[in-house]
């Protein structure tokens, strides 16, 4: 089997090992052609391939003659309007339908869902006015409209472990949201979940991909700080005021899949 992963990056060249690892062939895009030669090394064939949002790159079309495309393109909201996110999808999905790419994964998040104080999971109905994030949203449903491919949507939660640690980046901090439930995935757990999907061929539907557990924020800044020896947050919000949600992950469990790693024991890299 064939895959390409569209974003070679953070989580995708560690799906690409893995992959590899596994049997499969694997090829890439990434946006810094300086890379090509180490990814090649690793046995990843790499193209030079950015959406900005029209494709850009050099000898990019190979990417699109595989069995499986991965999609996992950060939106980066903070620093480029949510157009900007959806007029690189729509590009992709044009290359998508003239290529005849049989079946896609689109690496979506959980932010998409409010936060209303309680359990969030695949059924519930949302729409742009309701969404918590109406960009992704609106990413996810360009590519199941009017579909000829497989698409499976992979709503994955907070990315952290090995150098992302999440007690750094409030270390010594005050007025930090200590209250509410964390919905995280270890990069692992999200490498080995990407595959579960393509090995189980669970297509057509949509996943989240969030560990069972959900301690408080604060325990787990706290449990990092005391664990890899840094200041934990000077002061936390009181009274906690600001909403929240846990997002659920029986959907996937109910695959037979299985997350190793507790947010409260994530291994690090400091």
């Amino acid at each position: 089997m064939k895959v390409s992963i569209v974003g070679l990056g953070w989580l995708g060249e560690p799906l690409a090992a893995h992959l590899l690892r596994r049997g499969l062939k694997v090829k890439g895009s990434t946006t810094t052609p300086e890379k090509i030669g180490k990814l090649s090394e690793k046995g990843i064939m790499a193209y030079p391939f950015f959406l900005g949002p029209e494709p850009a790159g050099d000898g990019w079309e190979p990417l699109f003659e595989t069995d499986v495309m991965v999609i996992n393109i950060p939106p980066h909201f903070r620093s480029h309007p949510s157009s900007y996110h959806i007029q690189q999808i729509k590009a992709l999905r044009l290359l998508i339908d003239q290529a005849k790419v049989p079946k896609v994964i689109f690496v979506s998040a959980t932010s998409v869902y409010p936060d209303l104080n309680q359990e969030a999971q695949e059924s519930d109905w949302l729409d742009f006015e309701s969404a918590g994030n109406p960009g992704l949203l609106q990413a996810e449903n360009l590519l199941r409209t009017d579909r000829g491919y497989d698409l499976t949507v992979l709503r994955l939660g907070g990315l952290l472990g090995d150098d992302r640690i999440p007690g750094l980046y409030v270390s010594g901090k005050d007025n930090v949201l200590g209250h509410p439930p964390v919905n995280y995935i270890h990069r692992q757990d999200a490498v080995r979940l990407i595959e579960w999907l393509i090995e189980k061929a669970l297509w057509n539907d949509t996943y989240n991909g969030v560990t069972p557990w959900h301690p408080s924020r604060r325990k787990v800044y706290e449990k990092n700080a005391a664990d890899l020896g840094f200041a934990p947050p000077s002061s936390y919000q009181d009274p906690p005021l600001d909403p929240w949600k846990k997002v659920s992950s029986q959907k996937i469990l109910q695959t037979g899949f299985d997350f190793l790693y507790h947010p409260l024991h994530f291994p690090y890299i400091i």
